[in-house]
């Protein structure tokens, strides 16, 4: 199990005790404010504990919703538009509209860990939005991928968030051009 510095201080009352029982082998310091009482952990169990509120988007969401092989260079976490400032090498942070930031999340399990990430139908949506920015040959890997997938997404689900969305009945003719 993985605790933040805060959790640890409940259970040892102390930072010193924190100290002892790292020594002691009892909890293994992952990185700085995230511990585990197993000496290894899955990077995705710790960007979820540190950053409970993100959600993954992106290219990492193609990437965990097997849209694509391509791993992307940086994790992407979509966060409130007011939400915390994340400051990392290792992620690149998406903040959100409040109306944007909820539509279409849940949450899958990825090699045996629980992540937020955006649904299908949301990602296909922002792929419609993106189309210029995304690598050209990127980008048909993953309309091809969601070509194939084409019969199992919900296209009410995909109307219904379009209208969050300016300019949302260009992006649902390039969702009908390309994937349906």
């Amino acid at each position: 199990m993985i605790y933040t510095y805060n959790e640890l201080l409940l259970k040892y009352k102390s930072a010193y005790q924190i100290e002892k029982a790292v020594k002691n082998g009892e909890v293994y310091k992952i990185e700085k404010g995230i511990y585990s009482d197993v000496p290894s952990v899955h990077y995705l169990a710790v960007i979820m504990k540190k950053y409970p509120y993100g959600v993954f988007t992106s290219y990492s969401a193609y990437y965990y919703h097997n849209l694509t092989d391509v791993i992307p260079n940086k994790i992407y976490l979509s966060t409130n538009r007011n939400g915390t400032t994340i400051i990392s090498d290792k992620i690149q942070q998406v903040r959100m509209k409040d109306e944007l930031y909820d539509l279409g999340k849940t949450e899958i399990h990825y090699e045996g860990i629980k992540i937020n990430i955006y649904d299908k139908e949301r990602m296909l949506i922002d792929l419609a939005r993106n189309k210029n920015q995304i690598g050209y040959d990127l980008y048909k890997e993953i309309i091809s991928n969601y070509r194939k997938l084409a019969n199992t997404l919900d296209t009410q689900k995909i109307e219904e968030y379009l209208q969050y969305f300016v300019n949302g009945d260009k992006i649902f003719e390039i969702i009908q051009d390309e994937v349906f």
